[in-house]
């Protein structure tokens, strides 16, 4: 029978230490974004107005604001909306899934480096193989977690907790949210160029009708992915 090792007590003093600190920070994010001044900043005219003022760098200060967004637990939902809505279907895509790789790879560093250690000190013989299994599997892993949209923000966390290695959350990840970012930053966006130009018989469109329909589509990948993989 293998006797599992046990750490130093000044390796798990610290572990712990980390890990409280990982558990305040969520706190502090969820608070700072929820009961603060600061959810004010998150609409399109706050937003497209601080755009304004950085001239030639809006796009990098959007995608900064994307990556901070996402470690600070706002909505990928809605930056996503913001930032189709401002940059449009086509750029509005290429902004948004950038600052989301950086996003969840910001969150990823964030959970690796305070909540790993500790995890690990919890992970017993039974949950040891599922974590050896995900560092193993890791890319096909979260591929498939994220084409079944799994929460965005607590999997880029959790999955900094695992043993999954970082290229294989990367690329998991880039692969994962690319067509379901590219439908609905090209959905919002096409709404969007409707109402600014005020041309409401352009809702009869070809674009239009082809931006519902991929939205539409996109509601049903997590069934179709889970169908292939014979699940319920």
């Amino acid at each position: 029978m293998e006797v599992p090792i046990q750490q130093p007590r000044k390796t798990r003093k610290g572990a712990i230490i980390k890990a409280s600190f990982l558990f305040l920070f969520i706190i502090a994010a969820i608070y700072v974004i929820r009961f603060t001044p600061a959810r004010g900043f998150l609409t399109q005219e706050a937003l497209g107005r601080f755009l304004e003022v950085a001239g030639i760098w809006a796009p990098l200060a959007f995608m900064l604001i994307y990556t901070a967004g996402i470690c600070l637990f706002v909505p990928g939902t809605l930056l996503t909306a913001l930032g189709a809505a401002i940059f449009g279907a086509y750029w509005g895509f290429v902004y948004v899934w950038v600052g989301a790789m950086a996003g969840a790879s910001a969150a990823f560093w964030i959970g690796r480096t305070l909540g790993r250690e500790f995890a690990a000190s919890l992970i017993g013989d039974r949950l040891k193989k599922y974590d050896d299994a995900i560092e193993r599997n890791g890319l096909a892993t979260v591929l498939y977690l994220r084409l079944v949209y799994f929460p965005f923000t607590p999997m880029n966390f959790g999955m900094g907790l695992t043993k999954v290695r970082f290229w294989d959350y990367f690329f998991g990840t880039g692969l994962g949210i690319i067509v379901g970012t590219f439908i609905f930053t090209f959905f919002i966006g096409t709404l969007k160029e409707v109402w600014a130009s005020g041309n409401w018989g352009e809702l009869i469109s070809f674009k239009v009708f082809f931006s519902v329909g991929l939205f539409i589509f996109s509601l049903f990948i997590p069934k179709i992915i889970k169908k292939i993989k014979g699940e319920d």
